[in-house]
C-alpha cells in the first residue's frame, strides 16, 4: 500500500514538476532574475504538490463513483424536471468552487479597476453553467442530438457578442475554459454518463459526452449578456 501510494505522489509530481521547470529556468535562467520569496515558494511547490495529489485521490475515490452513483439512481425519479433542476443546482455549486474561475474573477477584478465584481463574475459564469449542464442533461433525458442544441446556441453567441462590449467577449470565452478544471469536469461528467448509461434506447457514447460543449456554451451566453445589460 505505501509502494501504491509513493506510486500516485509521483504521477502527481511528474505533472506539476515539468512545469515548475520551465517557470524556474525560465526566470533565472533567461531573465536572469532571482525568485522572489524562495523560502514562501519552496514551501508553496510542496503544497500545490501535495494538495493536488490529496485533491485528486479524493475526487476519484470519492466525488466522481458518488456522482455516477447519483447519476445511475437519479432516473428512479421518473421525474425530468426534478433532475433537471437537480443538475443545474449541481453545476451552479460545482462551479462557484472551481480554482480557476476564482483566479480569473480576481484578475478581472483587478484589471478592470473594480468596474466588473468578482462576485458577479463568478455567480454569473456559475448560473451560466449550471444552465448549460440542465441543457446537456435534457439532451440525455429526450435523447435529442448534439448537433441541434449546439447550432442554435453557437448563433446566438455570435449575436450576443456583436452587440456585447468587445471585453466581455474575450472574458466570456476566457471564463468558459476557466470552468473545465479539477471539480467541475470530473463530477458533471459522471453525472452525465451515470444518466446515459441506465437509460434506456440512449448511448452513453453518443449522449453521455458533449456535456463538456454544452457547459462551455452556457457560460459563454451569461457573460455575454451580463456585458449587454452593463454596457
Amino acid at each position: 500500500m505505501f509502494v501504491r501510494a509513493l506510486k500516485d505522489l509521483w504521477e502527481t509530481a511528474s505533472s506539476v514538476l515539468p512545469l515548475m521547470g520551465v517557470l524556474i529556468v525560465f526566470q533565472l535562467g533567461v531573465l536572469r532574475k532571482p525568485i522572489p520569496n524562495a523560502k514562501v515558494f519552496i514551501i508553496a511547490c510542496f503544497l500545490c504538490l501535495f494538495g493536488l495529489h490529496f485533491f485528486i485521490k479524493g475526487a476519484s475515490n470519492a466525488l466522481i463513483p458518488l456522482a455516477d452513483t447519483v447519476g445511475s439512481n437519479i432516473v428512479s425519479i421518473n421525474n425530468n424536471y426534478i433532475i433537471i433542476g437537480f443538475a443545474l443546482l449541481l453545476g451552479y455549486a460545482s462551479t462557484l468552487v472551481e480554482p480557476a474561475l476564482a483566479a480569473l474573477a480576481i484578475e478581472v477584478e483587478e484589471i478592470s479597476v473594480g468596474a466588473i465584481r468578482r462576485n458577479v463574475l463568478t455567480h454569473t459564469v456559475a448560473i451560466g453553467f449550471g444552465i448549460g449542464l440542465a441543457i446537456g442533461i435534457s439532451k440525455i433525458l429526450f435523447n435529442i442530438s448534439t448537433k441541434k442544441i449546439l447550432l442554435p446556441l453557437l448563433l446566438i453567441s455570435g449575436i450576443l457578442a456583436y452587440f456585447a462590449p468587445e471585453e466581455y467577449v474575450a472574458i466570456a470565452f476566457d471564463s468558459a475554459s476557466a470552468t473545465t478544471g479539477p471539480v467541475n469536469i470530473p463530477i458533471n461528467m459522471a453525472l452525465a454518463i451515470g444518466i446515459a448509461k441506465t437509460l434506456e434506447g440512449v448511448d452513453p457514447l453518443l449522449s453521455g459526452f458533449g456535456i463538456v460543449g454544452l457547459t462551455s456554451m452556457g457560460t459563454v451566453l451569461s457573460v455575454l449578456t451580463l456585458g449587454i445589460l452593463n454596457k
